[in-house]
């Protein structure tokens, strides 16, 4: 039921996005986040998506278990989608009922949405498969560490996100467990209207959570026994370094964020018409 959900679960092979620094990758994904919605035009977010096909190609991650990982928001994807589609305003209406008003800069709203979140979410489920929990903490450790002057817990903050991505895939693995054992029970989760449905994963629900306390209340007993200390004078076995591969990844996102900026002034210039149609308020 839950085995497409792929952020926070590793993927194990030797390519070069694998190699790079978790800060460059955490990086990377900031600015392609914002280039997303910097992108207003098809050409430029036409180069955005060009990098995150190349990404996935680099990573040798198979692109269809990245895909999946859009499953998880298909609901909402669709659900917005709808809203903008049928109530985003706009001067050019191709059809309108009582409410309901479709224009030609709510398909464009519409079409921009879907593609900007899609992406989006390849983008840090490319992240999650190729960066390790422990390399993803260090890195965010280390890109917050400025904070830690001003008192901030730079490394709670970053443990908490490393033990949530690191039991993402654990709750989905006793998820599907306990499924299969309300299913060998006699438990029907699939027919019924949706109130009965809702009311069919109560009994999945409660011991999930039950299992999720008793794992956290294990963890926090494993790392007491352990003397787990965030003081200052903690050492790393690993140290972050910067190499060759983390200039080239530096210096094409760079390239990249020069590319969409051209392609937003020139191609306003280029095709003034078509622009106006395209571009989002």
């Amino acid at each position: 039921m839950l085995n497409d959900v792929t952020f926070g679960q590793f993927y194990p092979t030797q390519s070069f996005v694998h190699r790079l620094d978790p800060r460059i990758k955490l990086l990377a994904l900031i600015a392609f986040i914002v280039l997303l919605f910097v992108a207003n035009n098809f050409y430029s977010l036409l180069a955005v998506a060009l990098v995150i096909f190349v990404a996935i190609a680099a990573a040798r991650v198979p692109f269809g278990r990245v895909l999946r990982s859009v499953k998880g928001i298909l609901v909402i994807l669709i659900f917005t989608a709808v809203l903008n589609l049928f109530f985003h305003g706009g001067e050019h209406v191709i059809c309108e009922w009582w409410i309901i008003k479709i224009t030609r800069e709510g398909i464009i709203f519409t079409v921009f949405f879907i593609l900007r979140l899609f992406f989006l979410v390849m983008a840090s489920s490319v992240l999650t498969l190729t960066t390790t929990p422990v390399s993803l903490t260090d890195g965010i450790e280390s890109l917050l560490k400025p904070l830690k002057y001003i008192k901030f817990p730079v490394h709670e903050l970053a443990l908490i996100m490393s033990i949530a991505l690191r039991f993402i895939p654990t709750l989905i693995d006793e998820t599907n467990r306990i499924i299969s054992a309300q299913k060998a029970r006699g438990a029907d989760f699939e027919s019924g209207n949706i109130f009965k449905r809702i009311k069919a994963i109560v009994p999945i629900l409660i011991p999930l959570l039950i299992s999720a306390f008793r794992r956290a209340d294990e963890l926090g007993d494993a790392m007491d026994a352990r003397c787990y200390s965030s003081s200052k004078n903690r050492t790393k076995y690993k140290k972050l370094k910067f190499g060759w591969r983390d200039l080239v990844a530096f210096l094409t996102f760079a390239a990249l964020i020069a590319g969409v900026v051209l392609l937003n002034i020139y191609c306003a210039d280029i095709f003034p018409q078509f622009y106006e149609y395209i571009k989002l308020s």
